[in-house]
């Protein structure tokens, strides 16, 4: 959860901050007079002000959305939703004294560009009690979010209630053993948790669109497509031409495994040729299926990828060590203390597993105060928001990533992307205030993902994670199965849920049509129906972190187009000229040095330009995930042979899929 201009951006719904900014909109111009006041000199002067205090106040707002999303209670719920409010005055009433500057003529260049930022991130309601509203709305729908529970009778009978991370581990399934009726109640009784944020979430938008009509836009979703150094149009227009480019390899991927769920669970549970129902991909929202690879493992017993095993196995360990290291017979008490210390051991590890990976590449070890003040484990003795962010606190070097690390391969690869974001944060900070951010926001989400393309199985057997990385052609596409169903499913879910915003933002989803509007989406985009019939009454799109908290989404569909980019151009600065699937960069100072000086650039620079320094090409383009994934494509084509690969879209969005 990145935010890179001002950190209370989350609250004030500013995580546009990663972006590049657009032209202004014609009718917020400055107008002639306003301008004849001042000079360039003027406007130099207000942009350095506004970066001290931005960067001052963020101090105290990042430290109250910490303490919310670490600490929920109603007393920090308050406190956060009181510097939100904040926040939303001080964006409001800069962004209404930079307007006499943006007229000027004789402006440096990196004035003129830090202005144009400024006036894209500082958007707010011009009335107080709107700017209050929206800071209580958001904190109050995080705050959900990160409450929420499915509370049930457990198998013995008895009441039990269980937060997100013990219901995705029977959503997600991993040891195949869950009924899809399991699993469909377990699914339903998380996207519960959303009903209640429903009218919460209309209100935002009225004031969340209000705040940006005052700033010149049609709506909020035109700010946002605002935010990437080409007019909204073309924005969508972009996106919509790099999806062109990935959807066959996702259409074929989509028909292979909907073929071996079928002959896993039968017609009436998974139809050969409709849209997958959604619960059974192996995770809470279908948006990556890696826990679906041991049914769809092209060649059994070829190689052995299950690193989650083996993280498991070295937590276990942990453990044991710590349990013998006891004196006398410990309690029920005081074993659940010694299995929380061995969790917060072992995610300590991994995490500097992680930072090894970044250090290798010359960069610096990361601050001591990140290993004291972030949080690795979920605590024992409150609620947290366990959805995995990475924190800015200062504008300095107080980093920090919240994630409740499991031992599993996917907390691994989670890692590796938060600090990602925290060697942007180090590597921009001594950027002016207002160019800490990314070249655009999917750069900052392709950073740590991009380190994780080179986690290759040979390298991971170098650091003990895999047993036997076998080189020929059977483990080949074994590895590009297991990586495709994280990365290429991903691809049209990372798309469609801002279409769902932009439509509800611009009035093209009323409110009484939320929920039909998201699945037909979702059905769209993905090929996959709700497992069980849905009304106007749930909320599924609140079930997501992400709308909740207010982030805008397509930064991670760009992100996985463009870490492809970033990891063949690293791969050529380091002197690969091997197929770019087995690239490993891991200790390349040449290509680390370049790696470097694209993140120490923050958002200084339209990001075309940072892009073809990195890459030598200026547009974004997916043909680095076609050349990545070529062996793969070849093998889903020969074995979707025969089958009925595409889906049509059912007539009522929200009915059960197939009778699932």
């Amino acid at each position: 959860m990145p935010s890179h201009l001002i950190r209370a951006g989350i609250v004030a719904g500013l995580a546009l901050g990663a972006s590049a900014c657009s032209k202004p909109p014609a009718t917020d111009a400055a107008t002639p007079a306003a301008a004849a006041s001042v000079s360039a000199a003027d406007a130099d002067a207000f942009v350095a002000d506004f970066s001290k205090q931005a960067k001052e106040l963020g101090k105290y707002a990042a430290s109250a959305q910490w303490l919310q999303a670490t600490y929920i209670t109603d007393d920090s719920q308050l406190i956060a939703s009181k510097y939100g409010e904040q926040f939303l005055e001080f964006n409001y009433n800069q962004g209404q004294a930079a307007k006499p500057y943006y007229a000027l003529k004789d402006l440096k260049p990196d004035t003129a560009r830090a202005l144009a930022l400024i006036r894209l991130n500082t958007v707010a309601p011009s009335d107080p009690a709107n700017r209050s509203k929206l800071a209580t709305v958001l904190s109050d729908m995080e705050a959900n979010y990160g409450k929420g529970q499915w509370c049930h009778k457990n198998a013995a009978g008895n009441e039990q209630c269980l937060s997100l991370p013990a219901i995705e581990e029977i959503v997600n399934n991993i040891d195949g053993k869950r009924t899809p009726a399991e699993i469909a109640e377990a699914w339903a009784g998380w996207h519960a948790t959303a009903k209640p944020i429903r009218d919460e979430y209309q209100n935002f938008v009225g004031l969340y669109n209000g705040a940006a009509k005052e700033s010149g836009y049609a709506d909020a979703g035109e700010w946002w497509r605002g935010g990437y150094d080409m007019s909204p149009a073309d924005f969508s227009a972009e996106t919509e031409r790099l999806w062109g480019q990935v959807k066959p390899l996702y259409d074929a991927l989509h028909c292979h495994v909907r073929a071996k769920l079928n002959a896993k669970y039968g017609d009436a549970v998974v139809p050969k040729s409709g849209p997958i129902p959604a619960h059974l991909l192996g995770n809470m929202w279908a948006q990556q299926w890696a826990n679906l690879y041991p049914l769809v493992e092209p060649y059994k017993g070829v190689s052995d990828l299950d690193v989650s095993a083996v993280l498991k196995t070295q937590r276990d360990a942990e453990y044991k060590t710590l349990l013998a290291g006891y004196k006398g017979k410990p309690s029920a008490v005081e074993l659940a203390d010694l299995s929380h210390k061995a969790d917060a051991v072992f995610a300590e590890k991994m995490t500097r597993t992680a930072e090894d990976f970044y250090t290798s590449l010359g960069m610096p070890k990361l601050p001591d105060s990140f290993w004291t003040k972030s949080m690795l484990v979920k605590p024992r003795d409150r609620e947290v928001v366990c959805h995995a962010s990475a924190w800015p606190m200062d504008g300095d070097s107080d980093v920090r990533i919240k994630q409740c690390i499991q031992p599993d391969e996917e907390s691994l690869t989670t890692i590796h992307h938060e600090l990602g974001h925290i060697y942007y944060y180090l590597l921009y900070k001594d950027q002016p205030t207002v160019f800490q951010g990314g070249a655009h926001d999917g750069f900052h989400e392709a950073i740590g993902d991009t380190v994780t393309l080179s986690l290759t199985p040979s390298h991971l057997q170098k650091i003990g994670l895999v047993k036997d990385a076998k080189a020929d052609e059977r483990a080949v596409i074994n590895s590009q199965m297991k990586l495709a169903l994280d990365k290429i499913t991903f691809l049209p879910w990372g798309k469609l849920v801002d279409q769902w915003r932009w439509k509800v933002f611009s009035g093209e989803v009323a409110p009484a049509d939320y929920n039909k509007a998201w699945w037909k989406l979702r059905e769209e985009y993905q090929g996959v129906a709700p497992p069980l019939a849905r009304t106007e009454d749930d909320f599924d799109p609140g079930a997501k972190y992400h709308i909740p908290g207010n982030t805008p989404y397509t930064r991670y569909f760009l992100s996985f187009v463009v870490q492809f980019q970033f990891h063949k151009a690293l791969c050529e600065a380091a002197g690969f000229t091997g197929p770019l699937h087995e690239c490993d960069i891991y200790g390349n100072k040449a290509a680390g040095e370049k790696f470097m000086a694209m993140l120490a650039a923050g958002q200084s620079r339209p990001w075309p330009e940072t892009l073809e320094k990195l890459t030598g090409t200026r547009q974004m383009d997916a043909s680095a995930i076609l050349e990545y994934f070529a062996p793969l494509k070849a093998y889903l084509e020969q074995q979707n042979q025969g089958q009925s690969c595409g889906w049509s879209l059912p007539a009522d969005p929200m009915a059960a899929a197939s009778g699932s």
